[in-house]
């Protein structure tokens, strides 16, 4: 049964680099990466912790599913 990983924000920036998303800004802990596909903008918000609790994990791998195929994220963010 799969498991979600317990992952940091550079972890998670890394992974989110190799789809083309930038960083765009940050505020206090939470980073801002942006990236434009046909004229439109697509924003991404992490918090820039060392470690992220699963939930965060989850939320931050559905937020990514809305730009990015979650078939192409779910071995970055699921362990078999």
């Amino acid at each position: 049964m799969p498991k979600l990983r317990r992952l940091t924000a550079k972890q998670i920036l890394v992974v989110l680099v190799q789809f083309d998303f930038i960083v765009a800004s940050q505020r206090g802990s939470h980073i801002k990466l942006m990236r434009i596909i046909n004229d439109q903008k697509q924003i991404l918000t992490i918090p820039n912790h060392a470690e992220l609790d699963t939930g965060t994990c989850k939320a931050i791998f559905r937020q990514a599913s809305r730009y990015i195929s979650s078939v192409e994220l779910y071995p970055y963010f699921y362990t078999e």
